[in-house]
This record gives structure tokens, C-alpha cells and sequence, in this order.
């Protein structure tokens, strides 16, 4: 098998409350998986080994998520695995719109080799999401949020979540639901990942 190995998660599952548009009409569960097997689709179409995480539609817990994860980084090493969480921002708790929206990434605190690859996706995000908000932390330098999130924290690779517009904004919903707004979203996640690999692999 072809190092590093690229595992991408999906955020949520079908049964998970709250998680979608205050109409109903955008479900995270079903964009994330749907984006995530593209990302791993376009990235095998580049050589690069990739797998989806979560394939059930049920709400696979965190703990087994991270329990997934770390098999793979016992079999092959934390270095050659990255792992990609991809999900949608919310301002509230689903039950009305928001003015909130843009795109953004998280890292745990402290500089890791997370920081790295969150630079690789948000230089991929200027370029592939052009015209939409990039909500940036402190700089372009650092421009990863940072946040203890348990995925994040309890892996022991190079890992960051990804927060792909808001599902709680009008605009932000419409175009997730767009195809152009779907093949911007995982051009961004490959073209980051493939440059993260070159630099940090070749």
C-alpha cells in the first residue's frame, strides 16, 4: 500500500439532531459523506491512498472514530497517516438563519505538523473557493482556528476539521447544494492534501 494513507471523515450521521438547514433542505450528514467519497475518489484518481472513514449512515461515535484512526497509525506509523474531518459550520442550533458564513479549519493548539497541512488546505481554499468568505483565525501565516476537539485531540497523526460554510446561512446553503459549490469543496481538500503530501512526503 502506497505511505502516507489519507482517511477522510464525515461528520455526523443521519439520526444526529440539529444538524441541518432551519428548512430542512440541506442534511449535513448525507453532504459530508457524499463530499468525503468524492475526496477519496479524485485522490485515488491521483495515486494517492485514501479512504473514507465512516461509511455507515449511522452516527459512529467519536471514540470509534479515533479508535479507527489509530489502528491504521499502529499498522503503518502516525506520520504516514492524515487524517481530513470534513463538516458544516452552524451559528445556531438549527432552528433559524444566521448571518455567519465562510469556510474555515481547525487544529488543536500548539504548532504540530496539523498547522501544516491546515496551511496546504487554506491556500487550496483561495484558490479553489474563489469569491466566497475564508474566515481566517489570526493571519495568513496562521490561519487555522484552533479548538481541543476530540477527534483532533485524541488522534495521534496529522489532522485537521474542516468547516465547509454554514448550514444555518442562506447563501452558504445554496451553494453546498450547488454542484459548483460541492466540486469547489473537494477540489480545495485534494489540491491541499496533494500539495501537503509533496512538501511533506517527496
Amino acid at each position: 500500500m502506497k505511505l502516507p494513507i489519507i482517511l477522510i471523515d464525515n461528520g455526523h450521521g443521519r439520526e444526529t439532531p440539529g444538524k441541518r438547514s432551519p428548512d430542512g433542505s440541506f442534511r449535513e450528514w448525507a453532504w459530508a459523506r457524499e463530499i468525503a467519497a468524492r475526496i477519496v475518489e479524485q485522490l485515488g484518481e491521483r495515486g494517492v491512498t485514501a479512504f473514507q472513514l465512516v461509511k455507515e449512515e449511522t452516527d459512529v461515535s467519536l471514540t470509534a472514530r479515533v479508535g479507527r484512526v489509530e489502528a491504521y497509525c499502529r499498522e503503518y506509523g502516525k506520520r504516514n497517516i492524515i487524517l481530513v474531518s470534513v463538516h458544516c459550520n452552524a451559528a445556531g442550533d438549527g432552528s433559524a438563519w444566521h448571518s455567519a458564513q465562510g469556510w474555515s479549519a481547525y487544529t488543536t493548539p500548539a504548532e504540530t505538523a496539523s498547522d501544516e497541512l491546515a496551511r496546504y488546505l487554506y491556500e487550496a481554499a483561495e484558490e479553489s473557493l474563489k469569491d466566497r468568505k475564508i474566515r481566517v483565525y489570526k493571519n495568513k501565516n496562521n490561519p487555522d482556528w484552533e479548538a481541543n476537539l476530540y477527534i483532533l485531540r485524541k488522534t495521534s497523526c496529522a489532522a485537521v476539521l474542516t468547516e465547509n460554510f454554514f448550514m444555518d446561512n442562506h447563501d452558504d446553503v445554496a451553494y453546498l447544494r450547488s454542484e459548483e459549490g460541492k466540486a469547489a469543496v473537494v477540489a480545495c481538500h485534494v489540491q491541499g492534501i496533494i500539495e501537503y503530501i509533496k512538501n511533506e512526503y517527496e
